[in-house]
């Protein structure tokens, strides 16, 4: 079990959508609360809004795509609350461009924010959790990094969420020693903002922030139709799975028929398709090196 009263708690992406409801929820549960965003002003804002209810809450600047602004706000947070157990590596963005159309740029913000962005601060945050013995990351992956078929012109943020479920998944088996646990949460439709807000984000060196909608393209707002749920309804969710040391956390349960159709029945059947080659053509004999390759001599 991971506690969450009395404990210290990070939330990147906390200015707004998920990350905002995610660093209340942690607030009301009795957690001393940094708010983290590229936004300072929205993180202050929600800072506030915890320490009007009663809660302890500190805002702090940083952009995850930038390890000195993670090691500097890590810093802060280490000066105000101590050592941190509760890692939530939520900050993010999306695009729905057709991979062809997008600019290096483009796709160097999605993977940078997304992936690195994650990885960056876990690794700025573990080797505390590591010497306490006690510590909880939860990454917000998704659930097009869980069915990267699920929606259709979302290859890169795809890649990405994908790479942090993997991420999460393999550290958390390294971490089982030391008492610290990894999720991945993998939001189905949570209504964030994102949409109005996510040009603004965008650091200068990947082309700087801009106005106006993000553009969804006909093929990915067509794929699928459900319901959306409010940060405030998914954060106890979240936290619940945290406490219960659970590897993911969905908030779609009736999204199973998909993750049947668009992945673990498109798994099944190539294994399937692998019995059937070994059944018709035999099974290969095993290399006698096991993973060293050795070439045979060349004659002459």
């Amino acid at each position: 079990m991971t506690e969450i009263e009395g404990r210290s708690a990070v939330v990147t992406g906390g200015g707004s959508g998920i990350g905002m409801g995610l660093a209340q929820e942690l607030a009301r549960q009795g957690a001393r609360v940094a708010v983290a965003d590229i936004m300072p002003g929205n993180a202050e804002a929600v800072a506030e809004a915890i320490r009007a209810e009663g809660g302890e809450a500190i805002a702090v600047a940083c952009d995850v795509c930038d390890r000195a602004s993670i090691r500097a706000m890590k810093q802060a947070v280490d000066a105000a609350f101590g050592p941190v157990q509760l890692l939530f590596a939520n900050a993010g963005a999306t695009s729905f461009d057709p991979l062809v159309e997008m600019t290096d740029d483009d796709v160097d913000w999605i993977l940078q924010v997304n992936l690195h962005g994650v990885m960056n601060t876990t690794r700025a945050f573990l080797p505390d959790m590591i010497a306490q013995r006690e510590g909880h990351i939860c990454a917000t992956a998704s659930m097009a990094g869980l069915l990267p078929g699920w929606i259709p012109v979302h290859a890169p943020y795809s890649a990405a969420k994908a790479g942090i479920i993997g991420l999460m998944m393999n550290l958390g088996l390294e971490l089982a020693e030391h008492n610290v646990h990894t999720t991945s949460y993998c939001p189905g439709g949570v209504a964030t903002g994102m949409k109005d807000n996510n040009a603004r984000y965008r650091p200068a060196r990947f082309g700087g922030p801009a106005k106006g909608q993000l553009e969804v393209t006909e093929a990915s707002s067509v794929a699928h139709s459900h319901d959306f749920y409010t940060p405030d309804a998914i954060a106890p969710m979240v936290l619940d799975a945290v406490r219960h040391d659970r590897a993911f956390v969905f908030d779609h349960p009736d999204q199973r028929a998909h993750f049947r159709r668009t992945y673990s029945g498109i798994v099944e059947a190539c294994y399937d398709a692998a019995d059937a080659w070994h059944a018709t053509h035999g099974t290969p004999q095993a290399n006698p090196d096991g993973a060293r390759l050795v070439q045979p001599a060349q004659a002459g």
